[in-house]
């Protein structure tokens, strides 16, 4: 039977400060900032928005796969991960028919568990069926190559 919905807002500000920087600020962190590297017109002083997307899959999975795993009893004593996202910055600068987004995000989630094949396997499936990260990589048609390995 399904749950009824349960509708949770997220919210970021921003507030452009030169350039092409941004600060955002989000509940009561503190403030960030977003930048470009000099070629694509930036300072090179904060992280850009894409790498604080492919950022964004590491932690999404930090939180899914402990998550899971609990569910089905899948015990590991460590992860690490690697985003990277490619993008042809023709369509950033304004090529017709250039996605202006990832062309392709590699993914690698590097598991410490004596767990089997099989069991990392089932684990991945599921992490990846309810990860919102991933899954709005995904419908938005960006191929994500995902391998993981154990440690």
């Amino acid at each position: 039977m399904a749950q009824a919905s349960t509708l949770v807002k997220v919210s970021a500000k921003g507030k452009w400060e030169s350039g092409v920087k941004t600060n955002i600020s989000i509940r009561n962190f503190p403030t960030f900032s977003m930048d470009e590297p000099v070629e694509l017109g930036g300072a090179d002083t904060a992280p850009n928005p894409m790498e604080y997307v492919v950022a964004s899959l590491c932690g999404c999975n930090g939180v899914m796969i402990p998550l899971v795993a609990k569910e089905l009893g899948f015990t590991f004593s460590g992860i690490e991960f690697e985003a990277t996202g490619i993008i042809d910055t023709r369509g950033l600068m304004g090529e017709e028919g250039v996605r202006t987004h990832f062309q392709k995000v590699r993914f690698q989630v590097n598991i410490q568990t004596e767990e089997s094949e099989e069991r990392i396997e089932q684990l991945k499936n599921e992490v990846e069926r309810r990860c919102p990260v991933f899954n709005l990589l995904h419908d938005a048609g960006v191929e994500v190559d995902t391998k993981w390995s154990k440690k």
